[in-house]
């Protein structure tokens, strides 16, 4: 069916397998409940409950565990979702080896043990030990029973949509599958308060495949960002049980694993040898972290007749905005010229306080003019030409400040607060977009 006749939506609607209990799934739905060894849960009183902080596992990644709210909780599950190639079985994989002291069972359906040996040799550099287990299977019942055995203190399913279990009578992946496997692993992750760390593949927009109650189950869901063809990634939290979701953490791709990027800013502002034009540092944040980034553009001649608008990491339709309110407010033809835009780093932003170092580095290209590269940009853009506040702006002059910047614009309608104090750094508000070109091209 093409159209759902409920909402009107096309190609929404799921294909799924309807269960008949027969006497195998029956068997093999008892097979995997008796693995379990679960009690049934009696009522308490809400007196009588402790709230004791919960116990965190240390997982030796600072940055992992500052994402999560401080480790591992026990009896938690993780889903990390990202796409194919962006390193999440490589970050599944370095926690247990960067951890000796923590017994892992590393759950693999889609390679094999040698694969997953010389993988790990390269992340650690030879140095394996003894607490990180390795199984190669896809029945769930044969995991459970594995890890009643072991008794591990984490595991690491790569990835849930390989699991199956005999209770249901579809193929692995299915919508169905991947919901009872879920749940079965929740089970055992609340009944032996073993945390659960699944791997999930995206679909082609960018969301996680399977159920979207899979989502609903588990405590956190990660999700890993980046271009391949780039060394930084973004892990990024989008639901947490037991912490912030505005948080989030940068690695750099190298072959010996994912590095941790402690200090982004630094890293996302390359050093150039001479001043030149079309560059633009922004001021942004993304979550609670404040960091600063090269925003890179290049405006040139049309040469066919018909300008191109392309923009790498920035809203293309928010460039052609900027680009309208600069030809309609400020006076500046642009219509005729091609506008290309580019975000340093392979990083994708979203923050509406990088709209004022677009717009000053498609000024910067088209005068052919530098800007000074000790001045940084954190203001939003309004249609009417306006340059309009932003929150948090104390954070961005304090991080501005540390790297050394000299001068920092923001919007005039910025209502500072009284015990800010910026000794190193000039801070200057502009109100609109003359004013701005005012003080930058005089």
């Amino acid at each position: 069916m093409g159209k759902c006749p409920a909402c009107g939506a096309w190609n929404a609607m799921v294909e799924e397998t309807v269960v008949t209990k027969s006497n195998n799934s029956a068997s093999a739905g008892g097979r995997a409940r008796s693995l379990l060894d679960i009690e049934n849960p009696r009522p308490v009183a809400l007196k009588d409950i402790d709230v004791t902080a919960q116990s965190r596992i240390r997982i030796g990644n600072e940055e992992v565990e500052r994402i999560l709210g401080g480790g591992l909780v026990e009896g938690s599950m993780i889903l990390i979702g990202g796409e194919p190639g962006i390193g999440k079985s490589t970050l599944s994989l370095q926690i247990p080896l960067h951890c000796p002291e923590l017994r892992t069972l590393y759950v693999s359906g889609e390679e094999s043990p040698r694969q997953i040996k010389l993988r790990a040799e390269r992340l650690s550099n030879g140095n394996l030990h003894d607490n990180c287990l390795i199984l190669c299977e896809t029945l769930l019942e044969n995991i459970l029973q594995q890890a009643k055995q072991v008794q591990p203190q984490l595991i690491v399913i790569d990835s849930i949509q390989t699991i199956y279990s005999e209770a249901v009578e579809s193929s692995p992946g299915s919508v169905s599958q991947v919901r009872e496997c879920a749940a079965m692993l929740l089970r055992y992750a609340k009944a032996s308060n073993t945390p659960v760390l699944l791997i999930g593949h995206i679909t082609k927009d960018g969301t996680l495949a399977g159920p979207k109650v899979l989502e609903h189950i588990v405590d956190v869901v990660l999700q890993f960002e980046g271009d391949t063809r780039h060394a930084y990634r973004i892990l990024r939290s989008i639901k947490n049980r037991f912490g912030s979701t505005a948080e989030l953490a940068i690695f750099e791709m190298r072959n010996n694993g994912l590095r941790e990027v402690s200090n982004p800013s630094e890293m996302l502002i390359p050093s150039h040898s001479e001043n030149l034009s079309g560059i633009a540092i922004s001021a942004m944040i993304d979550g609670t972290r404040p960091f600063l980034i090269e925003m890179q553009a290049l405006v040139s001649t049309a040469a066919y007749g018909t300008p191109q608008r392309s923009a790498t990491g920035f809203d293309t339709r928010r460039m052609n905005m900027l680009l309208a309110v600069l030809e309609k407010r400020a006076g500046f033809k642009l219509s005729a010229k091609d506008v290309f835009l580019n975000v340093a780093g392979g990083l994708r932003v979203n923050d509406p306080a990088c709209d004022l170092a677009v717009v000053c580095a498609i000024l910067s290209s088209n005068f052919d003019l530098t800007i000074s590269s000790k001045a940084a940009f954190a203001a939003e853009v309004g249609l009417s030409g306006e340059i309009r506040p932003v929150s948090q702006v104390e954070q961005r002059i304090a991080e501005a400040e540390r790297l050394g910047f000299e001068t920092i614009y923001i919007s005039s309608f910025n209502q500072i607060q009284a015990g800010s104090r910026f000794k190193r750094i000039r801070v200057v508000e502009v109100a609109d977009i003359p004013e701005l070109c005012r003080l930058l091209f005089r």
